[in-house]
């Protein structure tokens, strides 16, 4: 009997009528012969309307450890009514909260890490017959304290229980049908891909795709776990995350992603010594702003520049940190743009090509959008624009690698 663990996201069981398609779909996984254990979001909205809650009780910063204790509410009652549902369909359900589990964190409330997960309870209740359902997004520390993973964290808790029960494989569903070529929403000839490896969905997932939590994923690769993402609303095979060999069509390139949460800030007159580096991304480090790509220009008479870029609602606050160090590094000019945009193209295929690069640069100049940063992987090219042209870059470059596809760069020999 093989055991598979679903995953239901707060879309899918965002109604009762929505509880109880997601109850069938257990039900029918259970009829087929397999133990189900399964892993649910709060109901849409619920963890939104907790938070405010917590920011009208607490203001700008109430306390981490209660404002933990709230927001898990939310997988509790979905949890609860899932249960009731499966129960409704004749078939044994039990349900359980992060700390019932077994789900071990350390104590970093809000953004919580896995640590250990004793997964004896969930296996009694499967030998029984039961289906267990399971809270995702939180558990327990050392101490008993109730953490949460943060957003997203119902998928690496789903990826998580299903490596610690040697699971045959991790479902995601969700209110899409699997991972495609591009956003479909804003590519109509974007495709889904049938299988996709965990490098390129990795590199997906940390350049804009929200098809999966980057911390799933790298559960799913460090124990070669399959994840398979499929839609709540109909039965369709969805994509598969397997390991590189497992992934039959390797194309040159996967998918194009982007990401418009991006700013750029810009430090020029560096002193060009030992030590200038650490001595400006230190201080951002220090107040937690993530520093994504960084682009250092050639010294010129001693100087050079430093552009780099971060999420954009700590934009202000890295520019005000940057010009803060003019007193003691020198007299720094500072200079930021909220208004650009990371597009990306991705694929197992780059490996063994040359000129991809050189295409995509192309590909972009005759739409006349102008490249302000570049950076590169074995199997990824991401470049900074103008927000205004993002759509504009997606659809070329989906057009030119993914839908055209004749003219591929030339094999390495």
């Amino acid at each position: 009997m093989s055991l598979i663990v679903q995953k239901f996201g707060g879309t899918s069981v965002g109604s009762v009528e929505r509880i109880q398609n997601v109850a069938r779909r257990v039900v029918a996984t259970r009829e087929a012969g397999h133990q189900v254990a399964v892993i649910v979001s709060a109901m849409s909205g619920e963890t939104n309307k907790l938070v405010a809650l917590a920011d009208a009780i607490g203001g700008e910063s109430p306390s981490e450890r209660e404002y933990d204790v709230l927001v898990s509410t939310g997988e509790q009652v979905t949890i609860a009514l899932l249960s009731m549902a499966i129960h409704a369909l004749g078939h044994g359900a039990v349900s359980f909260t992060g700390s019932q589990m077994g789900l071990r964190t350390d104590s970093a409330h809000s953004r919580a890490r896995i640590e250990h997960i004793d997964a004896d309870r969930i296996r009694k209740v499967l030998e029984s017959g039961a289906v267990a359902v399971i809270a995702g997004f939180q558990g327990t520390d050392e101490q008993g304290n109730i953490t949460t993973l943060g957003r997203g964290g119902s998928d690496t808790s789903a990826v998580a229980v299903a490596c610690a029960l040697a699971a045959d494989a991790c479902e995601i569903y969700t209110d899409v049908d699997g991972v495609y070529t591009t956003d479909p929403n804003m590519v109509s000839a974007a495709r889904k891909l049938d299988r996709i490896s965990y490098d390129e969905m990795l590199e997906l997932a940390s350049l804009g795709s929200k098809v999966l939590q980057i911390r799933s994923v790298k559960f799913a690769m460090q124990y070669d776990m399959p994840i398979h993402v499929r839609s709540s609303f109909h039965d369709g095979e969805g994509t598969w995350v397997v390991p590189e060999g497992d992934v039959m069509e390797q194309l040159v390139v996967s998918g194009v992603t982007y990401n418009r949460n991006e700013a750029k800030v810009r430090v020029a007159d560096v002193k060009d010594t030992p030590g200038m580096a650490s001595k400006i991304f230190g201080p951002l480090a220090e107040a937690g702003i993530v520093v994504d790509m960084i682009v250092q220009n050639v010294s010129n008479d001693g100087s050079t520049d430093m552009t780099f870029t971060v999420p954009k609602a700590d934009h202000e606050r890295a520019l005000e940190i940057a010009s803060g160090l003019s007193a003691s590094l020198g007299d720094l000019r500072v200079e930021g743009d909220p208004e650009v945009a990371k597009v990306s193209i991705v694929g197992l295929g780059m490996k063994d090509h040359a000129g991809v690069a050189a295409k995509m640069f192309e590909v972009l100049a005759t739409e006349g959008i102008n490249i302000q940063m570049i950076t590169t992987s074995e199997i990824k090219v991401s470049v900074v624009i103008d927000e205004k042209y993002t759509e504009l870059a997606v659809r070329a470059l989906h057009q030119a690698f993914v839908e055209d596809g004749a003219e591929e760069p030339r094999e390495d020999s």
